[in-house]
């Protein structure tokens, strides 16, 4: 969801009072919480008009909404997501929803903190270990990741890139060891989980210091392996090679605080390509913003770095720009 999308939600659970939020909440992905969470802490001053224009809006919206007492909701499902994202993706997005689904023991853990989780896994096989880091988010697996000796990370992580799947049996007893029991018994089936896709997808997240290890204790197992994953990966520094009409989508979608602290770490190029891309009023507002703003820590501009390039795998995986891997640079359309 888009920045503008997320203060809207959140306008509107503070007009829905405090036990309306609270159950919509509850209906949401801790991901979705979180962000939330920040969108209604930084609501300040919101005026009357603003807030029955969001309400209005989401009145409209639900107005448009068919009865659902009378629909097949697998069918419904499966043929908005062919529309939205085409047969490939949708049957990719599909799995993930059904393996989510199957795997009620281990989203209990996506609630929990992450050295929380860190410490309840760390004793268990890396194999398994992997297993249970490819259900969640790639932020909040690189979160857990943090937490593991350097040898176990980087075992955990040879581990993730070369799964190709998920036995449902073995599913099975991964969730009864974390005291949840699946319901969907025989309709199981093998989970496309983990893989070199996912591993570089975790990657962006774990920090320079420590890709630099993984990669390089991957590389002295299997160097095509490390190759592969590092040609998935995708930087802040890869945002030069989107193009003019993505750089305007993806600008959209990044708040301009944001942007500015992402911009202090970034190459003269990129930048420069950044500002080419924005009015010539908001470039100019975005210049003096940079000249005025004071030191910033390169943890916080890593982080706003990380939260674009997770915004333009989004944009990507939606189809609104394209990117391509590092190491393919004549992909870029």
């Amino acid at each position: 969801m888009s920045a503008e999308g997320i203060r809207k939600s959140a306008i509107l659970l503070m007009a829905l009072g405090e036990k309306g939020a609270a159950e919509v909440l509850k209906q949401l992905l801790p991901n979705e919480v979180q962000d939330l969470g920040m969108a209604l802490v930084s609501l300040n001053n919101v005026e009357k008009e603003e807030i029955s224009e969001v309400i209005e809006e989401f009145r409209s919206e639900i107005g448009n909404v068919s009865p659902l007492a009378a629909m097949d909701q697998n069918q419904y499902l499966k043929s908005v997501m062919n529309l939205a994202l085409g047969e490939d993706k949708a049957n990719h997005l599909l799995d993930r929803i059904i393996t989510d689904h199957d795997s009620a023991g281990i989203e209990r853990l996506k609630w929990m903190e992450p050295l929380s989780v860190a410490e309840l896994i760390k004793n268990e096989h890396p194999q398994v270990i992997a297993t249970i880091l490819a259900h969640f988010e790639p932020r909040q697996a690189s979160d857990i990741l943090k937490n593991f000796s350097e040898r176990l990370r980087n075992d955990s992580m040879l581990r993730l890139a070369t799964l190709d799947g998920v036995q449902p049996s073995a599913l099975l007893e991964l969730n009864e060891a974390l005291s949840r029991v699946l319901e969907s018994g025989a309709t199981l089936r093998k989970a496309k989980l983990g893989g070199i896709k996912a591993a570089a997808e975790l990657m962006n997240f774990v920090g320079k210091e420590a890709e630099a290890a993984i990669l390089s204790s991957i590389e002295s197992h299997d160097s095509n392996l490390a190759q592969a994953i590092q040609d998935e990966m995708f930087t802040f520094d890869d945002l030069i090679g989107i193009d003019d009409r993505g750089f305007q989508t993806l600008l959209r979608e990044v708040a301009s605080d944001q942007l500015i602290t992402a911009l202090r770490g970034a190459t003269d190029e990129l930048r420069d390509k950044i500002l080419r891309n924005m009015s010539k009023r908001a470039a100019e507002s975005m210049r003096e913003d940079m000249e005025n703003r004071g030191p910033i820590k390169v943890s916080e501009v890593e982080e706003a770095q990380k939260e674009i390039v997770a915004i333009v795998r989004q944009l990507s995986d939606d189809g609104q720009i394209m990117i391509a891997g590092q190491g393919d640079s004549d992909a870029y359309v």
